[in-house]
């Protein structure tokens, strides 16, 4: 955290356009009409933060059959007992959503490729190393098979990488300096004399909240029902932002912005009420 000067209770934001010093505006909308039934602005790039003080805002208009749905920005262990411990259903996604989602699995020719113009020299194409994966690791033998067909040593059974326990291997100088396989094992394999693998277990004990939100998501049913987010908030903010031209806070201080936040989103739900007929 750092001072700022013009306004101390803003923060540093990483967004589509470099890093901003601004407040992050968040929505809670009902999927029915898309009401936004609670907002806040907060000066903190910090999302994972925001979550649970909307939820717990918006608790009187839970019941047994609302659902609550977030993006990754929202995931982590600790938002995730929070929900549990409020009693709050709900599907956040994770990073790697997606890549679980075959459904998603030629995504990246939906990307926007650079100008032909640009450059037209062809550019090399990074080797993909071995991973983990590539592997034969048997862990009741406790034995590892590296993809050239060479058996690697235990350098450690019980490991911790990152707070989960693993276990790792090391391949002998022998099989592994003369390996045809180097520049395809190796990030460099002109200093780096062996390969090392480590293998997770048990990966789930660190965050069980985490694991059982990543099996019901990747469910049909959980995939069905997170998809009616993106029809249900995105929409809201495209409005705020591209038709009621709210393209940045022009007030200081957290208060002020909150303020202004709050009203924007209430000329949302007005005209989302005209539509409806609310007021005939």
């Amino acid at each position: 955290v750092k001072s700022n000067r013009t306004d101390n209770a803003s923060a540093k934001m990483a967004t589509d356009k470099g890093v901003i010093q601004g407040y992050c505006g968040v929505a809670a909308v009902d999927a029915k009409h898309q009401v936004i039934v609670e907002a806040q602005a907060h000066g903190t790039g910090n999302e994972q933060a925001l979550l649970l003080p909307i939820i717990e805002a918006v608790a009187p208009l839970i019941d047994a059959e609302t659902l609550i749905t977030a993006d990754a920005g929202y995931h982590c262990e600790t938002n995730l007992v929070g929900l549990d411990r409020l009693g709050v259903d709900a599907l956040i996604a994770d990073n790697g959503m997606r890549r679980r989602d075959e459904r998603f699995a030629d995504q990246d020719r939906h990307k926007q490729q650079p100008d032909p113009l640009h450059d037209k020299r062809s550019k090399a194409k990074k080797t993909k190393l071995f991973g983990p994966a590539d592997f034969d690791h048997d862990p009741i033998a406790g034995t590892c098979i590296c993809p050239a067909g060479k058996a690697l040593y235990s350098n450690g059974t019980n490991c911790t990488f990152n707070g989960y326990p693993a276990v790792k291997f090391r391949g002998a100088q022998r099989d592994c300096v003369p390996c045809s396989l180097r520049d395809q094992c190796l990030r460099k394999p002109e200093t780096t004399k062996t390969r090392q693998v480590a293998f997770f277990k048990n990966t789930s004990i660190k965050n069980p909240h985490t694991a059982r939100m990543r099996q019901r998501i990747d469910t049909a049913q959980g995939r069905a029902a997170y998809a009616r987010r993106f029809a249900t908030v995105e929409p809201v903010f495209a409005n705020l932002r591209h038709n009621k031209k709210l393209n940045r806070f022009t007030l200081r201080g957290r208060v002020k912005v909150d303020a202004q936040w709050k009203l924007f989103c209430m000329v949302h739900n007005i005209e989302k009420l005209a539509h409806h007929g609310y007021g005939r």
